[in-house]
């Protein structure tokens, strides 16, 4: 379930920066460029794809610890 989340963050992040340095006046189904302001934008963009890629990694890491303990 995390990883959906991470994905999930990845996908809004990484599509919403895509959407506004390609210029498109459309915000399409991306969430914080729906709810901030423009000033803020790509700077949203950018934490969420951050913060998605951190989660996929952490988790990722947390399971490849679990499996090397059995």
């Amino acid at each position: 379930m995390i990883e959906l989340a991470g994905i999930l963050l990845v996908a809004q992040g990484g599509g919403g920066l895509i959407n506004r340095l390609a210029g498109s006046a459309n915000p399409g189904w991306f969430v914080q460029l729906h709810v901030l302001p423009t000033s803020l934008h790509i700077a949203s963009s950018v934490v969420l794809l951050l913060a998605g890629t951190a989660v996929l990694f952490l988790e990722r890491a947390r399971k490849g610890r679990r499996d090397r303990s059995r």
